[in-house]
Parts: structure tokens; sequence; C-alpha cells
């Protein structure tokens, strides 16, 4: 029979699970905070700028997050032109702001560490026999 460690308060505390793959990825992350402050879309060009991202990349990272459901894309024509739009979903909402609130923790949980009066281990000074 296995042993089970016995459950304190800092088991786990920093394993901050909310962290989701899907959008921790920094470009993904910056696509979704893009389309977080522009509700009813942005162009494909646009976003691209705003994210500093080549065509293929972004092309790459909305698959991954349409495909999670965190965005829809539409693709239609502006005056004969081909146009992508790109929208966050209320999931996706949902996600990104759960997403942010576990982030938020973090950032908590470094500045109390930083504060904290944390003395380093010295080295006990031994006798030479």
């Amino acid at each position: 029979m296995a042993k089970t460690e016995p459950k304190n308060e800092q088991t786990g505390r920093f394993a901050y699970d909310g962290l989701d793959r899907i959008i921790h990825e920094k470009a993904r992350l910056g696509v979704l905070t893009s389309l977080a402050a522009h509700p009813k879309g942005l162009v494909f060009g646009d976003l691209k700028q705003m994210c500093a991202l080549t065509d293929g990349n972004l092309s790459r990272h909305l698959q991954v997050l349409e495909e999670a459901g965190l965005i829809d894309i539409e693709k239609g024509y502006d005056r004969n032109r081909p146009q992508t739009v790109c929208r966050i979903t209320s999931h996706g909402r949902r996600r990104y702001l759960d997403y942010l609130t576990v982030l938020e923790q973090v950032v908590q949980d470094a500045a109390r560490a930083a504060k904290a009066d944390v003395t380093p281990v010295r080295f006990r000074h031994f006798k030479m026999v």
C-alpha cells in the first residue's frame, strides 16, 4: 500500500493549474488580449500588426485558438477583396478572464515573496582538525 503525503496549506500552492497552456503562450495571449479589447473583432492584417507576428505565425496561432473554441474566424470580402475577421467567443472570453484571475494570483504571490524577509542560509563555521 502506498503512503500518501499529509496535505497542508503549502501542498501545490504554486502549481497554478489555471494557467491554461493554450492561452499562456505569448503570441496567443497577445491575440486574445487584442480580441478581448475589440469585441467586434479585428481584421487579420490589423491583428498581425498589433501582435507583431508574421502571416504564417498568426495563422497557426489562430488555428489553435479556433480549434479550442476561443475565437471565431470569418472569411469574406470587403470591396471585392478577401478579408478575414477574428472575434473572441463568449467561451473564449470566460476562459481568458479565468486565466487572468490565476495570473493575478501569480503576481500577488510573487510580490509577497519579494517582500518577505528571507534570510539566506549561512554556512556554519567548522573548526578544522
